[in-house]
């Protein structure tokens, strides 16, 4: 389940027809995969600090080891993958990449079993701060279902209560009742439309501002990629080093 930061929302914009005053980067995370990552991570620091206090013989430097190899990837696939959005750019930040694109580089946004973007030369880059629940969607889809049938019998209680509007003041009362609640229901669901998974509602609002932006001047250039090595190498060197002990024995 992915929500946006409320502490990054879009500034005013001007009316159509002027110049757009630009908002400031709205960011999208995953908070299960936040609050998990911190988990683990305490996890991790509590039991490898524990066998390097209390450790005897090569369990200190083993624990060193894991802590350097297991403290990085956590972190990379938990607390660092996030969306940066503005009105020039998408900026993806995965778990061993960071990737910009200006909107003018974006050919569209995909939503299937993975959350993705797609440029200009075809390249697929998949959206890790915005993982797909097929269950969110479910339970969206059921509770539109609901929503249908109870506005499907509101429409039909109110038909009755028109047709059998003189049968007496005390009928007529309360089937009128019953139908003006079924129908407030209903037009509440018109009024917000469909429900969506979290996620979903996500992708709505970027294939909005894609396809808002895409031809304007700014949101021209090339698609750029950069590797996290800043990740990379601790993990690399801890794995290195685990290795190294346990070749040892």
């Amino acid at each position: 389940m992915t929500t946006p930061d409320p502490s990054r929302e879009p500034e005013p914009t001007k009316p159509a027809g002027t110049a757009t005053t630009p908002y400031k980067d709205r960011v999208y995370r995953s908070p299960a995969g936040v609050v998990g990552g911190v988990l683990v991570l305490a996890i991790v620091a509590w039991l490898g600090i524990d066998a390097v206090v209390v450790g005897e013989g090569r369990t200190p430097w083993l624990a060193l080891a894991v802590m350097l190899f297991l403290g990085p990837v956590v972190f990379a696939y938990t607390l660092r993958p996030a969306v940066f959005v503005n009105d020039d750019r998408l900026r993806i930040r995965n778990p061993l990449r960071l990737i910009v694109l200006p909107w003018g580089q974006v050919a569209s946004l995909r939503s299937g079993f993975s959350n993705e973007v797609v440029d200009e030369s075809g390249t697929k880059y998949q959206l890790w701060a915005l993982p797909v629940s097929l269950r969110a969607r479910s339970k969206a889809a059921r509770q539109d279902a609901r929503a249908a049938r109870a506005a499907a019998r509101a429409d039909a209680r109110g038909g009755q209560g028109g047709s059998g509007s003189g049968r007496g003041r005390g009928g007529a009362v309360g089937g009128g009742a019953v139908g003006a609640a079924d129908l407030g229901a209903g037009a509440a669901l018109a009024a917000g439309g469909p429900r969506r998974a979290e996620t979903d509602r996500a992708m709505d609002e970027l294939r909005e501002l894609h396809e808002r932006r895409q031809g304007e001047p700014g949101t021209q250039g090339e698609v750029t990629v950069r590797w996290a090595y800043e990740i990379i190498a601790p993990a690399v060197a801890g794995a290195v080093l685990l290795g190294v002990l346990w070749g040892l024995g």
